[in-house]
């Protein structure tokens, strides 16, 4: 029986890490996590939050997710679309889902995430 998701894994394209690492730590404010000796040798770069687990894995013929995407919740959207827009990271607001507030961006190699938080 599923009881949580463990992680999501996007992907990448090879040489991509520095680039990850700044958004999604200096960005996003995630902490970095080792990745196992066996698969740290593939490349890439996991980065976690609380209980949130993103894998950055890397893909030789990479393409970005356009529509596929994790949706990550926030405390305090508007600060927090206010901090990705500081780092020049695009923010696009949506009001298409009843009851939240949400905004779609993209990390610097062209995956596409979302951030949302329940409306008052």
């Amino acid at each position: 029986m599923l009881r949580a998701v463990d992680h999501v894994q996007l992907a990448a394209p090879p040489g991509s890490e520095p680039r990850l690492r700044t958004y999604y730590v200096d960005i996003l404010g995630m902490t970095e996590i080792p990745k196992p000796p066996v698969l740290a040798t593939r490349g890439g770069c996991w980065f976690q939050a609380g209980a949130v687990q993103l894998h950055l894995g890397i893909e030789a013929d990479f393409r970005p997710a356009r529509k596929a995407h994790p949706g990550l919740r926030v405390h305090g959207i508007e600060a927090y679309a206010a901090r990705l827009e500081a780092h020049h990271a695009p923010v696009t607001w949506d009001d298409a889902l009843p009851g939240h507030r949400r905004f779609f961006s993209e990390d610097p190699v062209g995956n596409r995430l979302e951030f949302l938080e329940t409306a008052d």
